[in-house]
């Protein structure tokens, strides 16, 4: 199976994800989870761990077989740097809901004494975004982070910050259930005042965000920035009937986004002038 494909409409509106998609803060998510994995068993949830066999890949289980073990990450996981807090927490929970609300309720309260520095994890990230609002495009921007501490890197990074760059932005903490459900994106598109369809298209850097975008009705981008290979990207989207959801389309940079975007738009107006003709 390849995802290797285009989207089938062009957008109108773009929803970002921020932490691995548009900016670097692996430091403090890491020193974060750092903290709440020792305590899994004081926060009662040591009990709701997945068993490694219901794992999607060796890999989770494996992650999985070792935090319950050494109740923190493997170093060659933090070391790599490829798999944000979500992930860890549907990797370690699955759908077990009421444990990753506790689980990402104590991730806060951690986050809270490490959140500081950020850096766009791409040099070109603004002039990129202005590029995007200069074709028209509504953006936003989407995290399962507390809106504290969101509004605190939004006003910082790059120095000077992006705040001007988006139209709405949607928190963790806003909604009643974080990713993979569809509630951050649905707050985003109701202050919009649109509803959900192809024409938005919903970017970020983890196999809960394509779940996300599948579950909310809108076009599914995955960043690839961690660089993986295709035959780790079709173990991660398998498109079996127990993981079904696949992005449409992958990009492994920003500057992707925009040639992506500008091309669905171009090829529109294309079709366009010929139905006029």
């Amino acid at each position: 199976m390849s995802i290797l494909q285009l989207p089938h409409a062009p957008p109108d509106v773009i929803l970002i994800d921020w932490h691995a998609t548009l900016v670097d803060t692996h430091d403090a998510m890491y020193h974060a989870v750092d903290d709440v994995l020792p305590r899994l068993e004081e926060l009662g949830l040591l009990d709701t761990l997945m068993q490694p066999e219901d794992s999607k890949t060796i890999e989770d289980a494996k992650l999985l077989k070792y935090v319950r073990e050494n109740r923190r990450l493997h170093p060659k996981v933090v070391a790599a740097r490829k798999i944000s807090r979500t992930d860890i927490f549907e990797v370690l929970f699955g759908a077990d809901s009421h444990a990753k609300q506790r689980a990402h309720a104590a991730f806060d309260d951690s986050y809270r004494k490490y959140v500081g520095e950020v850096t766009p994890l791409e040099p070109d990230i603004r002039a990129n975004l202005e590029h995007l609002r200069d074709l028209g495009i509504t953006l936003g921007v989407i995290s399962n982070r507390n809106r504290e501490f969101m509004s605190h890197e939004l006003a910082i990074v790059d120095g000077h910050g992006w705040v001007d760059l988006f139209d709405v932005m949607s928190c963790g903490n806003d909604v009643a259930h974080r990713k993979p459900y569809p509630d951050l994106i649905a707050k985003a598109l109701g202050d919009l005042g649109r509803d959900a369809d192809e024409h938005c298209w919903y970017v970020g850097d983890s196999t809960t965000d394509v779940i996300t975008a599948r579950r909310a009705g809108v076009t599914a981008l995955f960043y690839n920035g961690a660089g993986w290979d295709a035959e780790w990207l079709d173990k991660i989207f398998p498109g079996t009937v127990r993981h079904p959801d696949v992005p449409d389309a992958v990009i492994a940079s920003i500057t992707e986004l925009v040639e992506l975007a500008r091309h669905l738009l171009a090829q529109d107006k294309r079709v366009e002038r010929a139905r006029e003709h």
